[in-house]
C-alpha cells in the first residue's frame, strides 16, 4: 500500500468531508444493529439485508442520497469483513467511530485510468462525487490499483492509500524483538531507527535538567518542551520505519506470518503495590520500554490495514527454542540472543531468523489446515463483487 498526501480544493474537501460522514454515519447503525444481538435470539441483519436497507435508507433521506453509495455500501463491506475478522478470533468486536477520529472511506473496484500523472510531482485520482483530485507524486504508484482510501488526521490533512494485490504465493514469516525489531524468515534483519547518540546525550542531560527545576517555573516548562521534540522526532522516525515496512512486506508477499503476542499484558508495570512491591522493577521498566521503542503493535496494525486478510497469527510457544531443521524443542539450544545452535542436528543459524522460520512454517500448516492453499502456491485472490449488482 502507497499512502500520498491529498491536495484538495475548498469545495471538493466539503464533499469528501460529507463522504466520511456518510462512511461513518452507515458503520454506527451496523454496529448498532449488531450490539444489542444475543445468541439464542434473531439473528443479526446481513450484508445483503443491510444493503437493502441502505437503499431504503437514502430514498427517505435526501442527505444520505446526496451522497456516493459506493462509499456507503463499502461501509457495510468493511463492517462484514470487521465482523468476519471478530468471530475468527482474530480481532475485537467493532466499535463505534466518532466524529474527527479515523475519518476516512474506501474505493474498490477502481479503473483503469482512475489514476494518473499530471507532471513530475502531481498525480490525480478519481473519487466519486468529487472528481479528480490532485495528491503530492512523491513516488510511483505501481500499476494494478485495484482500491484506494482516502483518510483525514486530526491536524486536517488528507491522504490517499492505494492497495495492490501482489499474487506472488510467497509466504514470510517475522519475530518481533527488542535487539532486532524484526527479523525475517528471509534472513533479513530489521531495525527500528532511534535518536542518534547526540540526541540521546541531550536528552539525558535535559532530563536532569528537569529533574532539578522547580515545579510550575518557566525553566521546567521549557525543558520539558525541548523533551517532548525530542521524543516526538524518535516517534515520528519510528512511524515512518513502520509504514515502509509495512508497505515493503505487503508489496512482496501474499501471506504474513507473525506471533500473537499481548502486547498489553507484556508491557505492563511489575511495580506491584506497597504490601507486595514487585521484583527486577527496573529490568521490567526497561524491557517495555524496548518493546514500545521497536513498534510491535504498530507493525502488525499497519500490515492488517495493508493487507487485509493475508496476515496469519501463530502460537509464540517454543518458536525460540524450536530448531526449525529438524523441529527438537531445546531450551539450551540458543547459547546466546544471537546464535541458535541446535544440539540434536548441529544446525546453526541466527536466532532471530530461526524463530522468523518457526513462525513461517506454523502458519503454513494454519492455512493449510483451514482450506488454504499449501505452502508456497499463490493465493487465489478473486476480483471483489461489485456491491452495486446486489
Amino acid at each position: 500500500m502507497s499512502r500520498f498526501r491529498l491536495q484538495p480544493t475548498h469545495s471538493q474537501e466539503r464533499v469528501l468531508l460529507q463522504h466520511c460522514a456518510h462512511a461513518r454515519l452507515v458503520w454506527n447503525l451496523a454496529v448498532e444493529q449488531h450490539a444489542f444481538w444475543t445468541p439464542g435470539r434473531r439473528a443479526a441483519p446481513g450484508f445483503t439485508e443491510q444493503c437493502r436497507q441502505l437503499t431504503q435508507a437514502r430514498a427517505e433521506s435526501p442527505w444520505l442520497a446526496a451522497g456516493s453509495v459506493i462509499v456507503q455500501q463499502q461501509a457495510l463491506t468493511d463492517f462484514a469483513r470487521a465482523m468476519a475478522n471478530f468471530f475468527a478470533k482474530t480481532h475485537r468486536r467493532p466499535s463505534w467511530r466518532r466524529r474527527g477520529r479515523g475519518e476516512g472511506f474506501r474505493i474498490v473496484a477502481v479503473k483503469t485510468g482512475d489514476v494518473r500523472r499530471v507532471s513530475r510531482k502531481v498525480g490525480e485520482v478519481k473519487v466519486p462525487k468529487v472528481g479528480w483530485v490532485r495528491f503530492r507524486w512523491s513516488r510511483a504508484v505501481a500499476d494494478g490499483v485495484k482500491s484506494y482510501r482516502v483518510t483525514r488526521d486530526r491536524a486536517g490533512r488528507w491522504h490517499v492509500a492505494f492497495a495492490l494485490a501482489p499474487g506472488t504465493g510467497d509466504m514470510v514469516g517475522v519475530d518481533r524483538g527488542v535487539v532486532v525489531s524484526a527479523a525475517l524468515s528471509t534472513g533479513e534483519l530489521l531495525n527500528a531507527p532511534t535518536l542518534r547518540g547526540t540526541e540521546k546525550a541531550r536528552l539525558l542531560r535535559l532530563q536532569r535538567k528537569l529533574a532539578r527545576a522547580q515545579r510550575g517555573s518557566n525553566r521546567r516548562g521549557k525543558v520539558k518542551t525541548a523533551i517532548a521534540k525530542l521524543k516526538t522526532r524518535e516517534t515520528d522516525r519510528r512511524r515512518d520505519w513502520v509504514e515502509k515496512t509495512s508497505t515493503q512486506l505487503a508489496r512482496e508477499f501474499d501471506l504474513i506470518a507473525v506471533e500473537d503476542l499481548k502486547i498489553t499484558n507484556m508491557t505492563r508495570s511489575a511495580k506491584g503495590s506497597r504490601t507486595a512491591p514487585g521484583r527486577g522493577v527496573r529490568q521490567k521498566a526497561g524491557l517495555n520500554r524496548g518493546i514500545l521503542a521497536n513498534g510491535w503493535g504498530q507493525l502488525v496494525a499497519r500490515l492488517e490495514q495493508k493487507a487485509p486478510g493475508r496476515v496469519v497469527k501463530v502460537d509464540p510457544r517454543h518458536t525460540s527454542q524450536r530448531c526449525s531443521a529438524c523441529g527438537v524443542v531445546d531450551r539450551g539450544a540458543r547459547e546466546s540472543q544471537a546464535v541458535f545452535r541446535c544440539r540434536s542436528c548441529g544446525f546453526a543459524c541466527n536466532a532471530d531468523v530461526n524463530a522468523a522460520l518457526n513462525i513461517r512454517f506454523a502458519a503454513g500448516h494454519a492455512v493449510t489446515a483451514r482450506g488454504g492453499p499449501p505452502l508456497g502456491e499463490p493465493v487465489n485472490r478473486e476480483p471483489q463483487r461489485d456491491l452495486l449488482s446486489l
